[in-house]
């Protein structure tokens, strides 16, 4: 089980039976707005407000790699945009859609909607 905590921390519990343990995966020092899993579960997306993406990467255990930074607008949401684990797909309050490449967080592509976006 992945948890965050408002403080940006993400932290794994290792249930098995009535036991478990606790390790925190990585700090980001930014609250996380949302944890998405890739199609394959290979790859955690941390996703916060402000607009920064991270990607964490549970079989290697090593820290969280900072992928985009959107911060210059309203941040929503972001997702994976499959199949494959290669590109993410974001939203803005404003209605702008954006794709992402997840390999360096190269900016790809984007849609005006016309409209504000809620969740």
């Amino acid at each position: 089980l992945y948890f965050s905590a408002q403080e940006g921390i993400l932290i794994f519990y290792h249930i098995k039976d009535l036991q478990y343990e606790m390790k925190i995966c990585a700090d980001i020092s930014q609250p996380i707005s949302s944890l998405i899993f890739s199609p394959d579960y290979t790859s955690l997306l941390l996703v916060t407000d402000q607009g920064t993406i991270y990607s964490y990467k549970p079989a290697h255990s090593g820290e969280a790699v900072k992928l985009l930074d959107t911060s210059s607008s309203c941040f929503l949401a972001a997702d994976f945009l499959t199949p494959g684990n290669n590109y993410c797909v974001s939203v803005t309050i404003a209605g702008e859609v954006q794709v992402w490449s997840l390999e360096d967080g190269t900016f790809l592509s984007k849609l005006n909607l016309g409209i504000e976006v809620h969740v």
